[in-house]
Order: C-alpha cells, then sequence, then structure tokens
C-alpha cells in the first residue's frame, strides 16, 4: 500500500479540521475523509479507479528456451527493456545446449516489469533475429509473468562485412579528461580519422557527432552506429576522406547540456548555450591546430541524434559562421517546438546544407515535427538561396543507433561529397 497524498481542509470551525487522505492500493484508489471532533472521528471511503494501471512487476524466475536453424559458435544475448536494449549483456547470454539449442535462466529475484519487450541478437543490431523470409521483425512481447518462454527464431542478420577491414578509420583518444571551461567539467573527445592519415598530408573536412559513446562502440548500452565501419565501406568507395570528432555525452547532465537555451520550460536546467560555445570556441581551435583539418566553414559540420540532434541544430543555427553542414537525425523537437529564430541570420552569405532523418515508428510527432521544422527553415531562407535541405523519411524507422547507422552514408555523401 502506497499513501500518495495527504491534504489537509478546514471548514469555518478550525476546531473541526477534515484530513483527506489518499491511498493507492494496487489499481484501486481510495480516499478516505475524517472529520476531527473532541468526541468521535467521521470517516467516509471514496473508491476510485486510478486513470493509470501500474505494470506488473515480478521477481519469479524466468527460463527461456530458444531454438534456431543457425549453427554456429557466435554467442546469442536477449536484449529487451528489463536492460535497456544492450545487444551484449553477457548477464542475459544464451548457453548453447546442443546444436540449434540455446537456453537462458533469469534468477528469481531479478526484478521485471511487464508488458516486457525484447529480441534475440548476436552481439549488435546488424546481427538481430529475422523471420523466415529474412525479414525484420517486431518485438516480442510478455505481457505477463511466466514460468518458462520457448521461441523460435529462424535465422539472425548477417554482420555487415561490406568493407576492407584495411580501410578502417584511426581511432585517437584526444583526451578522457577534456576540458570544457564554460561548464567547468571535462569529457572524453575522440577522433576517427581516414585510414591512411598518417601515410598522406591531406587536410580533411571534419564533423562534429555528440553522444560518442553510441558512435563505435560495439559494447554501448543502447547499440551503436558502426561509424567506424561505415568509414571503410565510403572509403572503399571514394568517400573516406572526413574527419568525425566524437564528443562524449555527459551521462546524467546530458539532458541539461543538450537543452538549449531558449526552449520551453520543460527542464528546469538548460546548459545548451555554453555546450555549443565550448565546441565552437574551445573544442573546434584545438582540433584545428592539432590535425590536418579543412577549417573553413563550408568544410565543417556538427550532428547527432535525439537531444544529440536538438542541440546540433541550436548550435548551427546559432554559429552559421562556423558550422554549414548540419546532419540531424530524429530530433527531440518537442523541447523547443517553436524554435527560437530571432536574431539568427541563417546561412547568412554561406552554403548551407541540412540533412534531417526521422522514423514513422518513433512517435506520433516525430514526422510532423521534422516537416515542422523543415518548413520553418526554408521560409527563413527564402531570402538566401543558399539553403539546401534534405528530408529522409522511413515509414518503418524507430529510435534506435540502428537506424541511424544506416541513414550515416547516405547523410555523409549529401553533405559532403557532392
Amino acid at each position: 500500500m502506497l499513501i500518495s497524498k495527504k491534504s489537509f481542509f478546514y471548514g469555518r470551525n478550525f476546531a473541526n479540521p477534515i484530513i483527506a487522505i489518499t491511498f493507492d492500493l494496487n489499481s484501486v484508489r481510495l480516499r478516505v475523509l475524517f472529520t476531527l471532533v473532541p468526541s468521535r472521528w467521521d470517516n467516509k471511503i471514496i473508491m476510485t479507479k486510478s486513470k493509470k494501471q501500474p505494470n506488473i512487476i515480478s521477481r519469479e524466475g524466468l527460463s527461456i528456451r530458444l531454438t534456431t536453424q543457425v549453427d554456429d559458435d557466435e554467442p546469442i544475448f536477449l536484449t529487451g527493456t528489463f536492460n535497456n536494449w544492450n545487444v551484449a549483456d553477457r548477464r542475459y547470454q544464451l548457453k548453447r545446449i546442443k546444436p540449434k539449442h540455446y537456453h537462458l535462466i533469469i534468477p528469481a529475484g531479478e526484478e521485471l516489469n511487464f508488458p516486457l519487450e525484447y529480441k534475440f541478437v548476436r552481439g549488435g543490431w546488424d546481427e538481430v533475429e529475422l523471420d523466415e523470409e529474412g525479414e525484420s521483425t517486431p518485438n516480442r512481447v510478455l505481457t505477463n509473468p511466466v514460468s518458462e518462454v520457448k521461441v523460435y527464431v529462424p535465422l539472425f542478420a548477417k554482420k555487415d562485412k561490406a568493407y576492407d577491414s584495411d580501410r578502417l578509420p584511426k581511432i585517437v583518444i584526444i583526451s578522457n579528461h577534456f576540458e570544457i571551461p564554460q561548464l567547468i567539467k571535462t569529457r572524453r573527445i575522440t577522433a576517427l580519422l581516414p585510414h591512411d592519415y598518417y601515410e598522406t598530408d591531406k587536410h580533411y573536412p571534419v564533423l562534429y557527432l555528440q553522444d560518442g559513446q553510441n558512435l563505435f562502440d560495439d559494447y554501448a548500452p543502447y547499440g551503436n552506429w558502426g561509424v567506424d565501419k561505415k568509414l571503410a565501406e565510403m572509403s572503399g568507395k571514394g568517400m573516406g576522406d572526413i574527419i568525425i570528432i566524437a564528443i562524449d555525452h555527459g551521462k546524467e547532465e546530458r539532458m541539461a547540456e543538450f537543452t538549449p537555451n531558449h526552449s520551453t520550460g520543460k527542464f528546469r536546467r538548460k546548459e545548451g548555450k555554453q555546450y555549443i560555445r565550448f565546441l565552437a570556441d574551445t573544442l573546434k581551435p584545438h582540433i584545428d591546430k592539432n590535425f590536418r583539418t579543412l577549417p573553413d566553414v563550408k568544410n565543417t559540420g556538427i550532428g547527432g541524434s535525439s537531444m544529440g540532434g536538438l542541440i546540433s541544430i541550436y548550435a548551427g543555427l546559432v554559429y552559421p559562421e562556423v558550422y554549414s553542414r548540419l546532419m540531424i537525425f530524429s530530433p527531440a523537437l518537442w523541447v523547443m517546438p517553436n524554435m527560437y529564430f530571432g536574431g539568427i541570420h541563417l546561412a547568412q552569405s554561406f552554403d548551407t546544407r541540412i540533412y534531417l532523418y526521422a522514423g514513422g515508428n518513433e512517435s506520433q510527432n516525430m514526422v510532423p515535427n521534422a516537416q515542422k521544422f523543415k518548413d520553418m527553415v526554408t521560409k527563413k531562407g527564402q531570402d538566401d538561396s543558399q539553403i539546401d535541405f534534405h528530408l529522409s523519411l522511413d515509414p518503418d524507422g524507430v529510435h534506435s543507433e540502428y537506424h541511424w547507422g544506416q541513414e550515416f552514408p547516405k547523410a555523409i555523401e549529401w553533405l559532403f561529397f557532392r
């Protein structure tokens, strides 16, 4: 039983107060009114249905038995809402019992929230389960606790090997504790350099990407974009001459740092202005000084996904003299529904390109918000025809690193190599 609210009401006679206490008891809400008088308690019970049914929580053990047509030594993992969709969580690796048969026991005492959504993967979203036709499948769902689940997975996607490993970018950790003086913090900054960077004297365009932890780490909690592999594949097609600067997010500070100062009151802390000042005034000069970059605006881009996409929009609008290439994936425009354009001179005399991606299965408002943003930007730039806007819509796209990774090569080509 949970006491969810306690309030006091007084009548005209302060000697006879009324106390109202609301209890939440499973799905039933009880409100008990007590009238305090010297000689007795008068009470009345009112029962109402809760507006929202709570999730079912189970601590019972769960046995999962999987059979598949795939027979090799690759490990199979269970991933889902219970572990934030970690695709390589060793706690949920299935044990191979015999060829094509696997087993996992989630022990009693581990809290599971229902309904529970899940999938089977082989260590990454590029090897997720498929149906008999080799097509992607919706999330599996357990609506209520059970003791055992038997699952058949006919196929798994095959990891993309469409690249030459010799063309993988050189990954250089610039610093694990790069100072952010504007916020009095530090952050890991990583550079992905062309595979032949140290063998040439070329200078390269630069793209600054947010949420560095999710770009190329195979053990990222939510999966990763596979940027390193995508760059290797693109290099084989003559489009690998670019430097990617990956800026790690601030974990629990992420929402504050990625929230523009001109946004609505959805979040109390808004450090977006200081964060984009760090990118433009501190990080970019350091990169240009220490790497062979093409530092001009036409060769400098910024991008990200979700909140990272929102802060990248903000940076591009506030610093059009720094960035002319914006890679925006599934931006959290709900935080800033009325994008602030006052005092911003979009594009000025620069050739600005904006690549915006949105998925139809992300949220009800993702695609409409993306279209609205495009309309706002193109309307603002009507007097300056140098704004080039590409809106990419995937009707089946969901809010995930996998889909953003699939879109990454298309965006890079459109922004930098055409």
